[in-house]
């Protein structure tokens, strides 16, 4: 490798360093003034479950310093929250110098989209879909069973869906970035659409517990943001024919 290219690389590094040190120290700042809050956020991230529980029913703390960790676990976790788009700027910084001004001028919208997207994604879990999951699941308890979840269990839980709600919302970006790059085809993307429905239900079904409710309220944003997604990469397909 010659001395230029060695220097290139370097400089390369250097800057994904500084890019990435930037973006720990952000998480890091907001993790710090999160962290005097851990049990308020707690208190509210357990709203969903606390409203459906019958009264006196309560959360419970299984391991000796789950009361201190798993809050503080919280709070890390929505400090990376908070700070996603500072994130994903961060990394656009780094890749943007290698793209051309078309390319820039695409990915720009889309990686605004996308993380909106996925914010929405969240909220919709957080506020739509886990009561109803939740009431279902007390539904279910057995006569003489009280359903006392443990802190720990109920903020992985929490997480997992919130994560799968946020990346189900980014349908349309999956499709739209499928047509930009030639994968498949606008048409293709409708003479599918029944199976992509039966896919979606079937996803829905994963995700959510074994209630035709909480399956049809995400599935039903899942297809209508499909057809969204259709619907945004034709426009943007005849603006380049045009």
């Amino acid at each position: 490798m010659s001395d230029s290219g060695e220097q290139s690389l370097m400089s390369h590094l250097l800057e994904m360093r500084r890019r990435l040190m930037h973006a720990v120290i952000a998480v890091i700042i907001l993790f710090a003034g999160l962290l005097p809050f851990a049990n308020e956020l707690y208190s509210w991230l357990s709203q969903p479950l606390l409203k459906t529980l019958p009264k006196g029913g309560q959360l419970v703390a299984i391991e000796v310093a789950s009361t201190f960790f798993v809050p503080m676990k919280l709070a890390f976790f929505a400090a990376i929250f908070i700070a996603t788009p500072y994130i994903l700027y961060q990394i656009w910084a780094f890749v943007a110098p290698a793209l051309y001004e078309k390319e820039k001028k695409l990915a720009r919208p889309i990686l605004f989209s996308a993380t909106l997207l996925f914010y929405m994604g969240c909220a919709f879990t957080y506020f739509a879909l886990l009561p109803v999951m939740f009431a279902y699941l007390n539904s279910t308890a057995p006569v003489g069973v009280a359903m006392m979840t443990d802190i720990g269990k109920y903020l992985d839980f929490v997480l997992v869906l919130l994560l799968a709600g946020g990346i189900s919302f980014e349908v349309p970006i999956a499709v739209l970035v499928a047509v930009l790059l030639g994968w498949v085809k606008v048409e293709q993307l409708v003479e599918w659409r029944g199976y992509i429905i039966v896919a979606i239900f079937i996803i829905a079904a994963i995700i959510t517990p074994p209630d035709g409710l909480s399956q049809i309220m995400l599935a039903l944003p899942m297809w209508a943001l499909y057809e969204s997604g259709i619907v945004v990469a034709r426009m943007m397909m005849r603006t380049r024919a045009s």
